[in-house]
């Protein structure tokens, strides 16, 4: 039996595309906002593909806002685009 890949909408592009390719903004239970590359961590979630790209799309269109129920100040913008541009670490 074919083990089923996890689809999630990229809150940019608006494409299905395999969790796993995608990066996890999350909003930790304190309220706290970052980047999650890894997926496991606690707290509701979104998902944006690593493209500056599709940061920017949401930004315009608030996206991040109505998915994680939170107003985010755009220094927290500026962090999550240097997390992007910077890579994989965390």
């Amino acid at each position: 039996m074919e083990k089923k890949i996890p689809l999630r909408q990229c809150l940019g592009c608006r494409e299905m595309k395999p969790k796993k390719e995608l990066i996890r903004v999350v909003r930790s239970p304190d309220g706290e906002i970052s980047l999650d590359f890894k997926g496991k961590a606690s707290g509701r979630g979104a998902y944006l593909c690593p493209e500056p790209a599709c940061l920017k799309k949401a930004v315009r269109a608030k996206a991040l806002e109505r998915a994680l129920s939170v107003s985010i100040p755009p220094e927290i913008y500026e962090k999550l685009r240097e997390q992007m541009e910077g890579g994989r670490d965390g």
